[in-house]
């Protein structure tokens, strides 16, 4: 029965490499600069495959390289202060959580998140389109680019802590009374002029707000809103993309979650 496993392991395995061969693949570069473990998630859109296991466990300095088609569309996220214990009642993370599994199986994570967005495309000559988004709010700075850097892949980090920065009434606390993340306005009050709907639901009629302005000033390259102007959103076709969480000073600030 070992080996029949081992062999079905295999099997599925030339399955996958075969299907990356005949759609064209990319290859995600996930790391952790972060003084404390995370545990990286992803999610496909409807149509699209789940990568990497849809999650797994990423200790403080390391990197976890995997393929996916290279028409790939979905999102990537960290989940902070997980405890994966059986016995441990859900969620079983502090930020990101995906119904308390490591591997969220398509799930999508629980906000506030930070939200790494990918829409990919094989043929190099059409638009692949990616951006970081805090519209459900922000757990964690992101840095993403190209494997080979260019200035116009690049989605830098975060210019201030904004765990630090935000509002008491946007804030999220762990067991312990610590600032794990922090809402959008729209996640805390669920307001169509805060989510850009119903009448607010055009870019002339959902304007910035006293909350996705502070989003903005601490990380101006990300979405802070629906409507954020100018667009975030980065166009740059590759093979290879690198996303680094924690990566500039205010890493070392976030919570040590372990």
């Amino acid at each position: 029965m070992k080996f029949l496993g081992s062999f079905v392991t295999f099997f599925m395995f030339l399955l996958w490499n075969h299907f990356l061969s005949e759609v064209g693949a990319c290859t995600f570069y996930v790391s952790n600069k972060c003084p404390f473990p995370i545990w990286p998630a992803t999610a496909p859109n409807q149509g699209h495959p789940i990568i990497a296991n849809g999650g797994f466990h990423l200790p403080p300095g390391k990197t976890y390289r995997f393929p996916a088609p290279g028409d790939w569309s979905g999102r990537i996220w960290a989940r902070t202060g997980c405890n994966f214990d059986p016995t441990n009642h859900k969620p079983a993370c502090e930020t990101g959580d995906c119904d308390g599994k490591l591997e969220c199986n398509g799930s999508i994570g629980l906000p506030p998140a930070t939200l790494i967005e990918f829409t990919l495309q094989i043929d190099k000559k059409k638009p692949s389109f990616y951006d970081v988004s805090l519209v459900d709010g922000y757990n964690l700075p992101v840095h993403v680019s190209t494997k080979d850097p260019q200035t116009k892949c690049h989605i830098g980090g975060c210019s201030k802590n904004l765990k630090a920065e935000c509002p008491l009434e946007l804030q999220v606390l762990n067991g312990r009374g610590e600032v794990v993340a922090c809402k959008s306005a729209c996640l805390a009050y669920n307001l169509d002029s805060f989510c850009c709907r119903n009448a607010y639901g055009s870019p002339d009629k959902c304007r910035p707000t006293v909350y996705s302005k502070l989003f903005k000033d601490a990380c101006p390259f990300y979405y802070s809103y629906a409507f954020d102007r100018p667009s975030p959103l980065v166009n740059c076709a590759a093979d290879d993309y690198v996303i680094t969480f924690c990566p500039e000073k205010w890493g070392s600030d976030q919570h040590m979650s372990s």
